[in-house]
Order: structure tokens, then C-alpha cells, then sequence
């Protein structure tokens, strides 16, 4: 918060936008740190298969590709915004996650590329059936239930109306009430984290 200003022309007036996949996410990925899932949250998209133990397993970018295209040909960004879309935004893989695991399956020949419309468009090989029909039984999004779905809004919701009264403190609030906004803001992230440091 130290980019608070003390007028519209400060960070309040330069507004404020989510990352996608917030609330749990950095840029892509629904928990950029190690709380969610992004790269290294135990919900990340990097991972060959589920976790033992912790808190969570994480979702495969591998059988996620196979199961998809057991359906049909896709590109690589429409894979993407296919598991966005049936994750309801809670798990966008990024392109970093995306395309070296296309780029394996097809060195493995599981996988062919063609052009199409100036993008490579993946099928799978004779040799990948058999592999994508056992990942297309249980996909990786059919793990995210619809708790998991409803707390994300949740969350989001709750994200969007504190923003909303840190920007009516950032305009309207005196030197004074902005500092005590701010105290308000740092004990809420200490808190935050011990619910995390309660849960080891």
C-alpha cells in the first residue's frame, strides 16, 4: 500500500484490476504463490500427477491435454480457455505450462500438430487413444466441485467490496483516516497468514 496517495491522481485514481484467476492467482493462474493454483500452489498446473499427503493434489496439464483431445482437435490456447471455462476461471494454465507439455506428448508421438488457420492444431495418434481414454475418465476439472467453485465467487465478491471502501477512504478519507486504513490493512494480511501457520 505505499503507493497511497493523497489525491485522485495517486494510486487510487489510477484504479485497480485483478489478475486473472483471482482471488487465489498471479497473472494466468489461479495462485501465482504457494497457496493455490498457480506454478507452485498444491493446485498448480505443472504437476505429473496427484500429491500425497498436504493439502491439496494437483491438477495434470498432461491428462488434461489428452482428455481434450479425446473430444476433439484443439490449439493450444484453446485449451487454455477450454479449462478456464470448466473451471469456472479457477484453473487457467498458462502457456508455459501448456505448450512444453504438448511439445513432450508429441515427442512421445501420443500427439500430432497440423496447421490450421495459422495455429498448430493437435490430435491425438493412434498410439495416445488408449492413454487419452483412461485420462478422459476422470479429468483434472471434474476434481473442482461446485464448494470449490461458489468460494472462489465467494472470495471474489468479498475482494471486490474491500477494494470498493479502500478506494472511498483513498478519495474521501483525511490523512489521518488513511493511515488507520492502512494499520487495518497490514494486521488483515498478518491475520490472513496465521490462519495459513495455524493449519501446518
Amino acid at each position: 500500500m505505499r503507493n497511497i496517495h493523497h489525491g485522485p491522481q495517486g494510486f487510487w485514481h489510477r484504479g485497480f484490476t485483478f489478475p486473472p484467476g483471482f482471488p487465489f492467482g498471479g497473472p494466468g493462474e489461479f495462485g501465482g504463490g504457494s497457496g493455490g493454483f498457480g506454478p507452485g500452489g498444491p493446485f498448480g498446473p505443472g504437476g505429473r500427477g496427484p500429491r500425497r499427503g498436504g493439502r491439496g493434489s494437483r491438477p495434470n496439464v498432461r491428462v488434461a491435454v489428452l482428455a481434450l483431445l479425446l473430444e476433439r482437435p484443439m490449439h493450444g490456447y484453446e485449451m487454455i480457455q477450454e479449462l478456464d471455462s470448466r473451471t469456472n476461471g479457477i484453473w487457467r494454465p498458462s502457456p508455459g505450462s501448456i505448450y512444453p507439455t504438448l511439445q513432450m506428448l508429441e515427442d512421445e508421438g501420443l500427439i500430432e500438430a497440423e496447421a490450421a488457420g495459422g495455429r498448430k492444431s493437435y490430435h491425438l495418434t493412434d498410439a495416445g487413444r488408449a492413454e487419452a481414454e483412461a485420462a478422459g475418465e476422470n479429468p483434472p476439472w471434474a476434481s473442482i466441485g461446485d464448494d470449490t467453485m461458489s468460494q472462489v465467487q465467494d472470495f471474489r465478491d468479498a475482494a471486490v467490496g474491500i477494494m470498493g471502501a479502500l478506494k472511498q477512504v483513498g478519495f474521501n478519507g483525511t490523512p489521518e483516516q488513511r493511515q488507520r486504513a492502512l494499520e487495518i490493512l497490514n494486521e488483515t494480511k498478518r491475520k490472513l497468514y496465521a490462519i495459513l501457520a495455524d493449519g501446518e
